[in-house]
């Protein structure tokens, strides 16, 4: 399980640095607490950390149940996708939204992949221990 840890944690430290560039963003552009408007690029990085945050806490439980159920390793290499994934989308997406596709689609695919495999492999392994009818 230790890989998919480092995933999580190197995800987990992208949101991170993701709300300290909203921050930064912030302060650049003169956009008052609590206030979420004001720039059209720091509303682009705000939406970029709130969807980032949204994704988040599928992948999380996503990936460690696959890890679980399926292949900590295989948990971890489709989780490295899912942060290229949203690094792909933050630039595209702070540079001009409308480019926004692949890197969403590149985040999305591997939290449907690791759902689905998370589901087969906890559906075999409940069915594997109960008792024969």
């Amino acid at each position: 399980m230790a890989p998919v840890a480092v995933v999580i944690i190197i995800a987990v430290i992208q949101f991170v640095v993701i709300a300290w560039l909203v921050g930064r963003a912030r302060h650049q552009y003169g956009i008052k607490a609590p206030a979420t408007t004001g720039h059209e690029v720091f509303e682009r990085w705000f939406r970029v950390q709130q969807n980032t945050l949204e994704l988040l806490i599928v992948f999380i439980p996503a990936i460690s149940l696959f890890a679980l159920y399926v292949n900590p390793n295989w948990a971890a290499w489709i989780g490295l996708v899912y942060v290229a994934g949203r690094i792909v989308y933050t630039r595209a997406y702070v540079a001009d939204p409308a480019r926004r596709s692949l890197g969403f689609g590149l985040s999305m695919a591997p939290i449907l992949v690791l759902l689905a495999g998370a589901l087969i492999g906890a559906v075999r392994a409940m069915l594997e221990t109960s008792p024969a009818a």
